[in-house]
């Protein structure tokens, strides 16, 4: 009998949408239960060649084609997985706030000559609208996914949250935030096999900036995970090379898009701090 009201407690306290507390207190962030089995995973020359024609579409030139961005994806086939849960959304400004109130643990920020160093094709200018002041986030972006963060400070603020919740928080896999986005069946993007650039946050019909989370539910996927293409890409916790971990889903400055699908994979350092990355978290299961 207390194991049955127990789970009924975190279904309900689950269910809750993501709040701050008066005093700082962790906020938990709205959760999806993925089931236990398997799904489609990876891509396979199909569509690839699929992704590659998009992105020719919307650039007007053939360079992830020439590159082969998406050569290295995994192997299209069934993988098994067991059963999780994983935030709906990636995780907020306010979300992140309420850590770094309650720690004094340093403000997403960069400054010019660390991002002069990483030459990237955004200019150093860009990034103030998402930099925080006194430890605050920009005003008017409380819910939109935290940027400029590291590998290091998704961990720092999962750790943080598992301390304040009693329950073990972490940044997904590769193959757990695969399935989340697509679903079992092996679609190419999170809604199906067609893209269509009114259903996610890219640069094909968005602002070219991020947006509140949730903004795009017809982009939901199957599982009913949000903002899974596009937003902003998203740490995960599998290597991508020495020093380098991947991210995955894409971001607003993307078109096409190639980039978008949950397939597709790239390997970032681990000490980048990006105005287009972000990230979202697994939850283990609550102990019985």
């Amino acid at each position: 009998m207390a194991r049955f009201f127990l789970t009924m407690f975190w279904a309900l306290l689950l269910a809750l949408p993501a709040r701050a507390g008066g005093d700082g207190a962790a906020a938990i962030p709205d959760l999806v239960r993925i089931p236990a089995g398997a799904f489609i995973a990876g891509s396979d020359a199909a569509e690839r060649e699929a992704a590659y024609r998009l992105d020719e579409a919307a650039y007007g030139h053939s360079v992830t084609r020439d590159q082969r961005w998406y050569a290295r994806e995994r192997k299209r086939g069934p993988i098994e997985t067991g059963a999780y849960w994983i935030t709906r959304t990636p995780i907020t400004n306010a979300q992140y706030a309420a850590f770094v109130a309650a720690t004094g643990y340093p403000a997403p920020d960069v400054d010019r000559s660390t991002w002069k160093s990483y030459r990237l094709i955004h200019p150093y200018a860009r990034t103030r609208r998402f930099a925080w002041r006194d430890g605050r986030p920009p005003k008017g972006r409380e819910t939109h996914p935290v940027v400029l963060v590291s590998h290091a400070d998704a961990v720092a603020y999962a750790e943080w949250l598992g301390r304040r919740t009693g329950r073990r928080w972490r940044l997904p896999s590769e193959i757990e935030w695969e399935k989340a986005a697509r679903g079992t069946d092996g679609r190419y993007f999170p809604w199906g096999d067609t893209f269509d650039p009114q259903r996610l946050n890219s640069h094909d019909a968005g602002p070219f900036d991020t947006t509140p989370v949730g903004a795009y539910p017809d982009g939901a996927s199957p599982f009913g995970l949000l903002d899974a293409a596009g937003e902003v890409f998203e740490w995960t916790a599998t290597p991508g090379g020495a020093g380098y971990f991947l991210v995955k889903g894409g971001s607003w400055d993307d078109k096409g898009c190639g980039v978008c699908r949950p397939a597709a994979r790239h390997g970032r350092p681990a000490g980048l701090k990006h105005i287009l990355i972000g990230f979202r978290l697994v939850a283990d299961a609550p102990a019985p």
